[in-house]
């Protein structure tokens, strides 16, 4: 818990101790909380994963499926209206800003098809994902990966690249050091 909590004052300017971020960051408490439902998720327990979660997402604003897997460290700040979808796998330490999907795309079509099978994407370790980005399907965003505010992702993407817009394309690459809001002043004046 200790190493978590670090992780975000180190990630975040505006976190001023350890205390409050348990009182009063809204992604810490969804993490807390996921941990618990993945738990009983993992045991078969479906119902009692979904009503915690539910739970959580009244708590907190953020909406985590019981079966998303979750590495070391995430950090969604704000967080409100973020939605992990049930197949997504999140690398360690991760940065997710507010309004963010990880979701699957035609959930309401061929239901039954789509049961047991990966539907969601997979973020690998140091993935900073800009507020209201939508990260759609099976898609794998690759490590230290930067995805721009509203951008909209659905087909993979490289290690170390920093994507932007409405479909997203890579506008240039990024350090492993973290950056809040995935473009850079480097990223900014690259290809446009």
């Amino acid at each position: 818990m200790n190493d978590f909590l670090e992780s975000i004052i180190k990630r975040d300017p505006a976190a001023k101790s350890k205390l409050s971020l348990i009182l009063t960051y809204p992604g810490v408490k969804a993490v807390f909380f996921h941990r618990i439902a993945n738990f009983f998720a993992v045991a078969k327990f479906h119902l009692v994963a979904r009503i915690i979660s539910q739970f959580s997402r009244f708590l907190t604003g953020i909406e985590i499926h019981p079966n998303a897997k979750i590495g070391k460290n995430l950090f969604i700040d704000h967080g409100m209206g973020v939605v992990i979808g049930e197949t997504s796998d999140i690398g360690d330490n991760v940065t997710i800003y507010h309004m963010a999907t990880l979701g699957g795309i035609s959930p309401s079509i061929n239901s039954d098809d789509q049961r047991n099978i990966k539907r969601h994407p997979t973020l690998k370790k140091n993935v900073v994902v800009g507020s209201g980005a939508q990260i759609l399907g099976p898609v794998v965003v690759g490590k230290n990966a930067k995805i721009g505010a509203n951008a909209v992702v659905t087909n993979n993407v490289p290690d170390n690249a920093v994507m932007v817009g409405i479909p997203a394309r890579n506008i240039g690459t990024s350090s492993e050091e973290f950056k809040p809001y995935a473009v850079t002043e480097e990223t900014k004046t690259e290809k446009r």
